[in-house]
């Protein structure tokens, strides 16, 4: 992790592998133990990111994402991270508008198609819903298998 002092790459390292355990306070101390500057950089964001989303946070993963985005605006999950912590918050039209955003930077970008078509759906837009889940599923054809349960896509099974 370039810039870091050795000490905040080990924390992180941990930290992460803590949240891949599901000990997130564990992994919450190895974060707070990191001072000063390094509490700004992408690495430690990206970390952090997923500790809240992993414990569903996502106030707080609005204003991490936002920061994050600023700070590296090319890294896809900080953009997905974002509009997905809105839509959790029943904020999808704020989601959407984050990953119309994200689309001009990353315009094939699976996930994105799939979170889109999700919101579309959400808002009661079945054409563009559609649209970007075939998208999504031409990207990757998982996609097709995660919507046939996907409960925010349940109106576009319907209809």
């Amino acid at each position: 992790m370039p810039n870091l002092s050795r000490l905040t790459a080990r924390r992180l390292s941990y930290a992460s592998g803590y949240t891949g355990l599901g000990l997130f306070k564990e992994a919450a101390g190895e974060l707070k133990a990191i001072k000063g500057e390094d509490r700004l950089a992408p690495d430690f964001l990206a970390v952090q990111s997923d500790l809240l989303m992993a414990t569903k946070q996502w106030k707080q993963l609005v204003k991490v994402s936002e920061e994050f985005v600023l700070q590296k605006c090319s890294e896809p999950t900080a953009w997905i991270n974002w509009a997905y912590a809105l839509r959790e918050l029943e904020q999808v039209p704020e989601a959407k508008a984050i990953l119309l955003q994200a689309e001009t930077i990353h315009p094939n970008l699976d996930v994105l198609h799939y979170n889109m078509a999700c919101y579309h759906c959400l808002l009661g837009e079945m054409k563009e819903a559609k649209q970007r889940l075939s998208k999504a599923c031409q990207l990757d054809k998982s996609w097709k298998e995660a919507a046939a349960s996907d409960p925010d896509l349940r109106r576009l099974r319907e209809g």
